[in-house]
């Protein structure tokens, strides 16, 4: 496999070797469920979707973990303000995402650990780096020494008299850009007990804590939106190495998706939640529109976009099933040249999308003029393409649930194949009334049969 990513760390694209040969290890960090999920969150998530799919093509055992943050301030406030149990929002906020992953198509993280329930796995990461003179107790409060580590600010590439960590409460601090690890107990808030006093963690640590304990202290790649990259990513950077882990070989970032150049967030209020752009468009269309551009390019939403990107994932999806219904089911081939390249070069989904689209162009002119091979070749292809992509217009989850009119074909498919099946068994007893019959019925019904040396395949009279 020849794929190179763009590192955040070293600013550059880099071959990928994985920590062990095979295998590929994947940290995400996921949602903090504050609120509903919208486009800005789930594009993350899919980006990483495609990253996996592409490893997992190419012969690896990947291994993706995709956290949830079920404690944080901004949880606890919204909660408060709506009167409810904390613990109760989160599981709210995180069935809501689970539901927006599904219906966009992303694969299932090989696993989602909650924040709090790895608190044993965060006293151990304290009790290192105070061992190791990177942290201090104070006041109830973990710390970590910023200065205590020469190698802070390698990732965002600040220097230490630059650096603000954004912390409010700054209650025994040393330096005022050392950051929380722990945080410790105020009146009405979730506690866990710690030999430093009851507290709950802070968000750096949740990270550092629940990528090794399923990854282990050295993995492949680490994950997330580019708003991360300082302080999140920067901390569990410092606070990962000064404890003598490896921690991430190669840091991924993906862009924001923004509304008149601004990041999407609640805080502002231009927000499109998944829901209500499912009721405009389809699962595979909205995903369509996320994972089309680079993944470290910025998605400025605008109607007009969306709806280029449903016209266009319209023409791959007429294409498949054109050829699906006068030449029967593809199955899924290989990968165009042009698309390897394109996925190899820091998954280049624009230059893929291309190559499938170049292919759909060739397949229709193939079926028009009666192309039999060369049109189902390039459905084939198409099929592997999009599967990549999570894309495949005949994947069941795109035919049960993106429109109507899917739902629809695979209704009408399963009727007309047990009926065709039944023609087959009345032709092989000899029967050719009973099979002529059902010919007669389907012909009724406005489907056309063509009987081929592969079987008898069937499409609508009008396609």
């Amino acid at each position: 496999m020849s794929l190179r990513l763009f590192d955040t760390a070293t600013k550059e694209q880099r071959d990928f070797v994985p920590v062990r040969s095979g295998a590929a290890s994947i940290y995400v960090c996921g949602a903090t469920v504050q609120g509903m999920p919208h486009i800005g969150h789930v594009r993350s998530s899919l980006n990483y979707d495609v990253l996996r799919r592409w490893l997992a093509h190419n012969g690896y055992d990947v291994a993706l973990v995709r956290n949830v943050t079920d404690i944080d301030d901004k949880i606890l406030t919204k909660a408060a303000a709506a009167g409810r149990p904390w613990w109760e929002w989160a599981a709210t906020h995180e069935r809501a995402f689970s539901a927006a992953y599904d219906r966009l198509g992303c694969l299932p993280a090989s696993i989602e650990p909650r924040a709090t329930g790895h608190i044993t796995q965060m006293v151990e990461l304290m009790e290192r780096l105070i061992e190791r003179g990177h942290a201090y107790p104070a006041d109830g409060n973990v710390y970590f020494d910023v200065k205590s580590f020469p190698e802070y600010g390698v990732l965002s590439r600040q220097k230490l008299d630059q650096v603000e960590q954004g912390e409010p409460d700054n209650s025994g601090k040393r330096d005022p850009r050392d950051f929380a690890m722990w945080k410790a107990a105020k009146p009405g808030e979730p506690t866990w007990p710690t030999p430093w006093g009851a507290g709950r963690p802070g968000w750096h640590l949740e990270c550092s804590a629940m990528a090794t304990m399923y990854l282990g202290a050295e993995f492949d790649i680490h994950g997330g939106g580019i708003d991360l990259i300082f302080p999140h990513h920067e901390n569990e950077l410092a606070q990962s190495h000064a404890a003598g882990d490896g921690f991430a070989r190669y840091w991924l970032h993906n862009s924001w998706v923004t509304m008149g150049g601004e990041k999407m967030s609640k805080s502002l209020g231009n927000t499109l939640s998944i829901e209500s752009l499912l009721g405009r468009v389809s699962g595979a269309e909205l995903r369509y529109y996320l994972v089309g551009p680079h993944y470290r390019s910025f998605i400025e939403f605008s109607d007009a976009a969306l709806q280029e990107s449903v016209a266009a994932y319209r023409r791959i999806e007429s294409f498949v099933h054109r050829v699906r219904e006068r030449l029967g089911e593809p199955t899924v081939g290989v990968l165009c040249a042009e698309f390897t390249a394109a996925m190899d070069d820091d998954l280049g989904t624009p230059g893929a999308l291309a190559a499938i689209h170049g292919t759909v162009r060739e397949g229709n002119i193939a079926l028009d003029a009666g192309e039999r091979e060369a049109a189902l070749g390039a459905a084939a292809s198409v099929r592997a393409m999009t599967g990549i992509l999570g894309l495949d217009p005949l994947d069941p989850q795109w035919l049960d649930t993106s429109t109507d009119d899917g739902a629809a074909l695979k209704a009408l498919d399963t009727l007309v194949s047990d009926l065709l099946a039944q023609r087959k068994e009345a032709r092989a007893r000899r029967d050719f009334a009973a099979a002529d019959e059902v010919r007669d019925r389907l012909t009724a019904a406005g489907i056309a049969v063509e009987d081929t040396v592969d079987g008898s395949t069937w499409s609508l009279k009008d396609a």
